[in-house]
């Protein structure tokens, strides 16, 4: 063989190699390029789970805090109309007339007066004359007081130990305390 051929063969044996490596580089290079897409594309897939998850979770919480914001301003509509339910009771409480105001006062002298307390008639109270001459001022031996302070209508009853606030507006709010929950029934039934 001569030192042609040698070359020849041994370049032609390089060549050879050189396309195997460059093959198998190519190859080697197509199965990454192929993992990487295969590994983004379960990437993007994980991705957009997760958004549509996220997604999910902001919009459920925001219908919850909607459904809470509408029930709040139910809840807030509902004590309005009861504010005025008690409103109008204390306006017609206060435009009692004279027979009517003079026989809720009787009544609640009789329910809360102790012996020698002191009546304290509001600034407002057009009655008190007619109520200081009833049975139970005596029978009690009350007296009554010359102050006249601002109530909603009514009275307090000054005593030795405690004072009892029978105006209008603590009758009124004592009963709503008591009776809410059955007007907001008789009102609204069970919206």
């Amino acid at each position: 063989m001569s030192r042609e051929e040698i070359v020849s063969r041994v370049l032609s044996d390089a060549q050879k190699e050189a396309e195997k490596i460059i093959a198998d580089a190519k190859k080697r290079a197509e199965e990454i390029v192929q993992a990487a897409q295969a590994e983004s594309q379960a990437e993007i897939a994980e991705a957009e789970r997760e958004m549509y998850a996220r997604a999910k979770l902001i919009t459920e919480g925001k219908a919850a805090t909607a459904r809470l914001d509408g029930q709040k301003i139910v809840l807030a509509e509902k004590r309005r109309v009861i504010d005025g339910v008690y409103f109008r009771a204390l306006a017609a409480l206060l435009c009692l007339d004279e027979h009517d105001s003079v026989r809720l006062s009787e009544r609640l002298l009789r329910e809360n007066a102790e012996e020698g307390d002191e009546i304290v008639f509001s600034e407002n109270f057009s009655y008190a004359d007619e109520v200081a001459v009833l049975p139970i001022v005596r029978e009690r031996e009350l007296t009554v007081s010359g102050e006249r302070p601002k109530l909603s209508g009514g009275f307090i009853l000054r005593g030795k130990t405690s004072d009892k606030d029978v105006s209008y507006a603590a009758i009124l709010a004592a009963d709503r305390e008591e009776h809410q929950a059955e007007i907001a029934r008789a009102v609204f039934g069970n919206a």
